[in-house]
């Protein structure tokens, strides 16, 4: 269990990471307010993977509903940011369909977790 959540941790990571350059990019290049709505939702989103991927590993048992969890939630975050950045660069994105899929997944990997 501890090496899943640890890949999980290291992806949220780089999705909080990707959160701090595209709220730079927002305060300083693009005027468009979705991208720093995509920052947001990446950073905050990754915060609480890190966090929930932590409490996975030190929790007395082993939890495969809250990996399930953590694992819902990361792919609804990567889905529904990257809907929200491509529309930014792309103003006719090819992923109009992952928004809503994304937060669907988002709001069900927080329930789960």
């Amino acid at each position: 269990m501890a090496r899943t959540t640890a890949i999980f941790a290291g992806i949220a990571a780089l999705l909080g990471a990707i959160g701090v350059v595209e709220a730079a990019a927002a305060a300083h290049s693009v005027s468009n307010p979705l991208l720093k709505t995509a920052s947001d939702f990446l950073m905050f989103n990754s915060a609480g993977i890190v966090a929930l991927s932590s409490f996975a590993q030190t929790a007395a048992g082993p939890s495969r509903v809250l990996r399930i969890g953590i694992a819902v939630l990361l792919i609804g975050t990567v889905l529904f940011g990257s809907e929200l950045t491509s529309h930014v660069f792309f103003p006719h994105s090819p992923f109009v369909a992952a928004a809503p899929v994304g937060g669907s997944l988002t709001i069900l990997g927080w329930l789960i977790g």
